[in-house]
């Protein structure tokens, strides 16, 4: 028997430790999350104060941004560059609430967990609430721009679809539910790949245009759509293409209820008929709001998923 010592080795403060953690349940990390609710309430809270810490008009800046491009809408839209389509500066606000919406919760939740290193580092604590937090922060300032919507209407007495009102908790429920979902998911993946952020500022900018914000659904899509010819026989509804987008249905249930007319008068021929959106029932649009709620909740097991089995790692990559 050979009387060598063993080969040294290296310290175990020195080798590098990777982490791979266990499958997570569903539940229990949905639980933890619900156990935060207090610290996710600290987090939207202190993001809003420190937006306008320094601001002589805090959070009214988010009541006058929105009320100034309002204005802009109008005064463009209206006076300068008139379209077939009557007060459309209050058809396209509707649908930028939305936007605004969603694109503030997916910007931010990005790169949340990344500008968070601090507290990631040093706290434990469920770090979804993190992206989640982006929801809360956002929904404020979703509520102050409906404040100015309110009043942009009443200026124009331009009444919304009461049958239809209720639908709009509902429809803002789904999309937080998406994009917070979708937020946790692209914050975690964040982490290891940097570029991320970026490649969401160019993608954001696409699914822009392929949402009807800036121009009429029934008008310009469903009936491009709805006929297209594929070879010398056949005719194809593709309509249903168009509603992958997530954001689609809730962008139009608002612009239905809150524009209210899915056919006018052209303000350019004014005779003649210019369909805005579509004439369906309530219960479509119900329907296709449950659509993107269910589709939000499955995205929401997918993504508390992989964050879980991520997470382990985020102290060593930040």
């Amino acid at each position: 028997m050979s009387d060598s010592p063993p080969p040294a080795r290296r310290p175990v403060e020195d080798r590098p430790v990777r982490i791979v953690s266990a499958r997570p349940s569903i539940g229990l990390r949905f639980k933890e999350i619900w156990e935060s609710r207090e610290l996710l309430s600290y987090f939207v809270i202190t993001d809003i104060k420190i937006k306008y810490k320094a601001s002589a008009l805090g959070i009214l800046w988010s009541m006058f941004a929105p009320a100034a491009t309002l204005a802009i809408y109008w005064v463009v839209f209206g006076k300068i560059l008139p379209n077939s389509v009557p007060n459309f500066a209050l058809f396209l606000f509707a649908g930028l609430l939305i936007w605004n919406f969603f694109f503030g919760v997916i910007i931010t939740s990005t790169s949340v967990v990344v500008d968070r290193a601090g507290i990631v580092k040093k706290v434990a604590f469920p770090r979804e609430i993190l992206a989640l937090s982006t929801v809360g922060t956002s929904f404020v300032y979703f509520l102050i721009q409906c404040g100015v919507m309110v009043i942009f209407m009443l200026a124009l007495w331009h009444p919304p679809a009461w049958g239809m009102l209720w639908l709009l908790p509902l429809s803002i429920f789904a999309l937080a539910v998406f994009a917070g979902s979708l937020g946790i998911l692209l914050s975690a993946i964040n982490v290891y790949l940097r570029d991320t952020r970026h490649l969401i500022e160019v993608a954001l900018q696409l699914w822009f245009f392929l949402t009807p914000i800036v121009y009429s659904f029934e008008h310009q899509i469903s009936k491009k759509l709805h006929h297209v010819a594929v070879g010398n026989d056949h005719i194809l509804n593709l309509t249903w293409l168009y509603f992958l987008n997530p954001v689609t249905p809730i962008v139009m249930t608002f612009q239905r209820v809150i524009y209210a007319q899915p056919t006018v008068r052209a303000t350019s021929v004014p005779h003649v008929p210019y369909s805005v959106l579509p004439t369906w029932p309530t219960s479509t649009y119900l329907l296709l709001n449950l659509g993107v709620l269910a589709a939000g909740l499955v995205l929401f097991a997918i993504a508390i998923t992989v964050f879980g089995r991520l997470e382990g790692n985020f102290a060593e990559e930040l």
